[in-house]
């Protein structure tokens, strides 16, 4: 029967799968949809909101601005999705951003793009789950005090979700991916639709007057604050380039089927975040980053929180908060943004693992799981995801301050890569169709590295002493993080690199067993190290307490094992130092030579046995494998607590398996030939 554990795993999990199975995991367009693309479908939640929120710091005069900042964003996201289908057809093996800094670029420019999309795939995860659980408490206030909770139990959910594997977590997303764009378009349309006719929506905040923080701004300041207001709204880019990263998770033709998906995508988002963004114009939607700062607002505004954007609209649109459609959309909305952190589920993993490849980062984050995900990767993330939601309460404006830096930077780096990745296909092309269609690339590519460029810069100087100074100071420390561990992995790599000459034998070997008690154990110790047929063999034991230790030299003497017994002395009862001062004199003597110590050690079956034995060979295995020339052997035996974890031979005794006999039955015509 299986550990309690392995019955856990296997319940969240599932089974596991073959590599050559991994065929099978591979996507179609509309499953990919929804595990790509959900991060930025899910910003039209509130990226609106966001834009209000910023605008609303100089009190309602300015408010007349968010259509206009608005379009700002849509300009730049057809931009941005326009320029990664170059790069989607460019470079189809999965790298994105990183792999086209990296080739034209330089190394050192691909590791800033790396470390800024690690940083921003952590921030989609913290912001997104924050974001939906901001809707879920519009709709149900009472969950309020128990935020962080809530954040945290959807963190460990998406993590055993994308455990399971990247396919089966896109069936259970692609629902309320689309569920969500169905609801918005409704919301749209309706709305819309009453504008045109007599009954124009009428958001619950419209009649609220604001408390500005910034009272008479001036032309300078204006722009600052429309800058700013822009920059917080550029967080409907933020996952635009996951499909990039993500081209090998497609089924083949992988990149045409990778550039139709982004397409869906930009056109998706860009709708709706225009349609929110004029829908919450013409219902005069007020929101303010302080609720005691909403004059008129109804509740306590230090403990009840304010109601978002699109809950405001679906109200107003859709006659009440306590309509099946309001309700519906909410639920879509929450559960779109909580899903929308799957994007990032599926670029770090697959980020860490190129990067792992390319020696950058712990090759563990390169080898996928029992599911075939990469299995490191994703608790990696879950965990420090989980850390900031911890760290700033699950605050989404406190959150989002440190997002979007990262997205811009490796924006900016790639398509600034994919102009020189241009230059130089044009430099050994000389078809006039084909010089054309480069040129044109080389255009949209160029256009995107500006615009992102631009963007970078005003996301940097307006959000630099609100929070993305933190980002600013992590994406050096994982650049240099990442160039360490790179030279690591070289200096190791060339440290056992085979030596061009003969390989030089060792003299003699020398075999040492240790002893505390003449039992079962040992015996097999003593015959496992004789079977080696080692130059010399001894064994030994230490000195802790006289009388134990002349009881075990009447033993020895008495069973007669035909093997010396050394005793080594040790007044300050300690067992690991005499051993090692003996290990190392018998090196001195002879250097040329090896030392075999083998160790006797019991095998529990429980983990709490663990604590009761094998500690003093723990604590001296780990002196020994600092020694050079000397390996270490570990001999185990078996206790009857082991034999309900052999999966392989639960029809055998605790004894027969501790003498390794095992019975199998006589084959016949009508049995399977054992496995």
């Amino acid at each position: 029967m299986a550990s309690p554990p392995a019955l856990l795993k296997r319940l969240v999990v599932g089974r596991p799968f073959r590599s050559d199975k991994l065929g099978e995991t591979l996507l179609p367009k509309r499953i990919a949809l929804p595990i790509f693309a959900s991060d930025p479908l899910s910003s039209v939640a509130y990226a609106t909101q966001e834009i209000l929120l910023i605008l609303t710091l100089g009190g309602l005069a300015y408010l007349h601005l968010a259509p206009w900042v608005g379009l700002g964003v849509v300009v730049l996201l057809a931009v941005v999705v326009i320029s990664y289908r170059q790069v989607v057809r460019a470079y189809p093996s999965g790298g994105g951003s990183y792999e086209v800094a990296s080739r034209n670029l330089g190394r050192s420019a691909g590791l800033v793009v790396a470390g800024a999309l690690l940083v921003d795939y952590i921030m989609t995860v913290a912001v997104s789950v924050a974001a939906g659980v901001d809707n879920i408490i519009s709709a149900v206030p009472e969950l309020n005090p128990h935020r962080v909770a809530i954040n945290l139990g959807f963190i460990v959910f998406l993590t055993a979700m994308n455990l399971r594997g990247v396919r089966e977590s896109g069936r259970a997303f692609a629902v309320p991916t689309y569920a969500f764009v169905a609801g918005v378009y409704l919301m749209i349309v309706v709305g819309l639709v009453r504008t045109m006719g007599e009954h124009a929506p009428v958001a619950e905040s419209a009649a609220y007057d604001i408390r500005p923080e910034q009272v008479g701004l001036s032309t300078m300041a204006l722009i600052l604050l429309v800058l700013r207001a822009f920059s917080s709204g550029c967080t409907a880019l933020t996952g635009v380039e996951a499909i990039s990263n993500g081209v090998p998770a497609f089924r083949k033709p992988k990149a045409q089927n990778a550039a139709r998906t982004m397409t869906a995508m930009g056109l998706i988002a860009i709708t709706m975040f225009a349609g929110v963004t004029l829908l919450a114009m013409i219902a005069d939607v007020k929101i303010a980053e302080d609720t005691c700062d909403l004059v008129g607002f109804r509740g306590d505004c230090n403990s009840d929180a304010q109601r978002t954007v699109i809950a405001q609209l679906a109200a107003a649109v859709f006659g009440g908060d306590h309509t099946f459609l309001f309700y519906y959309l909410q639920a879509a909305t929450a559960l779109i943004l909580i899903l929308a952190a799957n994007t990032a589920y599926n670029g770090f993993p697959l980020l860490g693992s190129i990067l792992a490849q390319d020696r950058y980062l712990p090759r563990q984050l390169h080898t996928r799981g029992d599911r075939l995900a990469f299995s490191n990767g994703i608790i990696l993330l879950a965990a420090i995801a989980g850390a900031l939601i911890y760290a700033f309460d699950g605050s989404t404006t406190r959150l989002i301050q440190l997002y979007i830096v990262g997205v811009f930077t490796s924006f900016t780096l790639c398509q600034a890569g994919m102009v020189r990745h241009w230059n130089r296909e044009l430099s050994h092309v000389e078809s006039p169709a084909e010089r054309l269609r480069i040129h044109r690339s080389r255009i949209i590519n160029a256009l995107g590295a500006t615009f992102t460029g631009v963007v970078l810069v005003i996301v940097m100087a307006t959000k630099f002493t609100h929070g993305a100074y933190l980002v600013v100071i992590a994406i050096p420390l994982l650049w240099l993080m990442m160039r360490a561990i790179h030279r690591h992995y070289d200096r190791v790599r060339a440290e056992l690199r085979p030596d061009t000459g003969s390989e030089t034998l060792p003299s003699r070997v020398h075999a040492l067993v240790l002893v505390s008690t003449l039992h079962k154990p040992t015996l097999r110790a003593l015959a496992f190290a004789r079977a080696t047929r080692p130059d010399t063999l001894t064994a030994i034991t230490v000195n802790i307490d006289d009388n134990e230790t002349r009881a075990l030299q009447k033993e020895w003497d008495t069973h007669n094992p035909k093997i010396p017994l050394k005793v080594l002395e040790s007044p300050y009862r300690e067992i690991t130092r005499p051993i090692i001062t003996y290990v190392k004199n018998l090196r001195r003597e002879s250097p040329r030579d090896v030392i075999c110590v083998y160790i006797p050690e019991y095998v529990v079956g429980r983990w709490w046995e663990n604590l009761l034995h094998n500690q003093s060979a723990l604590r001296l295995k780990g002196r020994l494998l600092f020694e050079p020339a000397v390996m270490v052997t570990s001999v185990p035996w078996q206790l009857d607590s082991t034999t309900h974890r052999n999966l392989e031979r639960t029809d055998h005794t605790p004894g027969e398996i501790r003498r390794g006999i095992t019975h199998h039955p006589t084959p016949t015509n009508t049995s399977p030939p054992p496995r």
